[in-house]
């Protein structure tokens, strides 16, 4: 065999020591600041309004206990840390009518009334202690209507509006009142169950007119009930923060914000605005300085989806697009998402099997996990700063010290960045995607001040620090 030259090898060497540095893999520069605090998150929750309590109650003891610990627990599961109530909406279909707590009228808005309680609610009561022994404390009630005899159409269903309000003409009189203490009973029942209400809405959607459980409110309308309702919450003694309007539009929602901050003593009432994006996506913050909750909202659509990222629009990815959207652009300080678990055709995070004892998980539940299992209350949102226009990167600081960083890779290939942290940490970090949900990957590294990841295509990873 011939021999190469020592020259001519040393040569080769070095060319190949030689190449541009401009073609080896570019890297993206971000930067993550956690001193630099922005909003804080109050948490992430979820509703199991319309008897959908009592289908994941109806679950075989295993299967039950499986279906909480995805939602609520916080090593295997999303560690959900709200829970949002139906007041009246414990009707089996959501076209249905609802049931009340007073479901007769006691004889005029005057009257002595007449409160019953079954202590299930729907199976919502069971929900919320199970809730609580996973350590949620916070529990949002809110009423899609007040009973059809408090209002100007005289039915639960189909809009309508409060008797006494602005604008309304009803022979029955000024019902304001009532069911401002009908809401605050219906807090009083829960405590009496051992579940402290701590935030407590009278309005759902009161931009919209539905067949099924639904009232309307303008947002002037709001404003004045506001004014009606905050001081009978007060006088109960029960430490509760009124929330308003949940309009089904971000930009409806805005309406009823400015109408309420436009109101001196309406502003003060209001301790939480909270709205949907069905209508319209949240594209900004809404305008107060109070606290703001995303608090209802899936995807839309008539078929059941598990995918992580099939353009959709329903699948996991376009959740995990949403939840950071509505952190950063609408500085949102809590994300409440529609069913945890419900049937059929559900946008839910899990289905449930209907008349069996089953259940399957979508992508959509990972997606939430990915955020809320390791974002916990009372964190604050901190600046983050990425380097490349594909990647949507959030970061955060918990109260226990432990950081977290969230990046979602929206590119179609595989991306390498690099982070500099102002306070450096051990990482541990996670990925979500078509094949792994909430994996630990090894995928991410900390050198002194700089943390570097090699990011999956369409992928979600989370980066603990402690």
């Amino acid at each position: 065999m011939s021999r190469i030259p020592a020259l001519i090898v040393a040569g080769l060497a070095l060319s190949v020591l030689a190449v541009p540095a401009a073609q080896a893999e570019p890297r993206a520069a971000g930067s993550i600041t956690f001193r630099h605090s922005l909003q804080p998150i109050d948490g992430f929750g979820f509703s199991q309004a319309f008897q959908r309590a009592d289908r994941i109650r109806g679950l075989s003891q295993g299967n039950q206990r499986e279906v909480l610990d995805l939602l609520l627990n916080r090593r295997t599961g999303a560690g959900l840390s709200i829970l949002r109530l139906g007041i009246g909406s414990s009707a089996d279909n959501v076209y249905d009518h609802m049931r009340s707590i007073q479901p007769v009228d006691p004889g005029g808005p005057t009257a002595p009334p007449k409160y019953v309680w079954d202590g299930d609610d729907g199976g919502q009561v069971w929900l919320a202690k199970q809730a609580k022994a996973y350590g949620v404390t916070r529990f949002y009630a809110d009423a899609w209507s007040a009973p059809g005899y408090m209002k100007d159409n005289g039915d639960d269903a189909n809009g309508g509006t409060l008797c006494g309000l602005q604008g309304t003409s009803c022979a029955s009189g000024d019902w304001r009142q009532a069911y401002a203490d009908y809401l605050v009973q219906y807090a009083r029942f829960y405590a009496k169950e051992g579940v402290a209400i701590t935030d407590l809405g009278f309005t759902n959607e009161p931009d919209l007119t539905t067949s099924y459980a639904s009232m309307r409110f303008t947002p002037a309308q709001a404003a004045e009930f506001t004014k009606v309702f905050g001081p009978r919450v007060r006088r109960s003694g029960m430490p509760i923060k009124v929330a308003c309007c949940d309009a089904a539009g971000w930009s409806q929602q805005i309406e009823y914000t400015t109408a309420i901050e436009a109101d001196p003593v309406a502003r003060a009432e209001v301790a939480t605005h909270t709205g949907h994006p069905y209508r319209n996506p949240v594209t900004g913050p809404l305008p107060t300085s109070k606290r703001t909750w995303m608090s209802e909202w899936s995807p839309n659509g008539t078929t059941w989806n598990e995918a992580w990222d099939d353009n959709s629009g329903y699948d996991g990815f376009a959740v995990a697009q949403n939840i950071h959207d509505t952190l950063t652009a609408g500085q949102a300080n809590g994300y409440v998402f529609w069913f945890g678990a419900s049937l059929g055709a559900t946008r839910g995070l899990i289905q449930l099997g209907d008349g069996t004892d089953s259940y399957r998980i979508s992508k959509r539940l990972w997606a939430l996990a990915s955020y809320s299992r390791f974002i916990r209350p009372d964190a604050v949102r901190v600046q983050a700063r990425s380097g490349d226009a594909a990647l949507k990167v959030s970061a955060y600081r918990n109260v226990d010290g432990s950081r977290v960083v969230t990046i979602l890779n929206t590119a179609a290939t595989t991306v390498s960045t690099d982070f500099t942290l102002d306070v450096p940490g051990r990482p541990a970090a996670y990925v979500t995607d078509t094949t792994r949900s909430v994996s630990a990957t090894d995928t991410v590294r900390v050198r002194g001040r700089t943390l570097s990841a090699h990011l999956a295509p369409r992928s979600l990873t989370t980066v603990v620090l402690r």
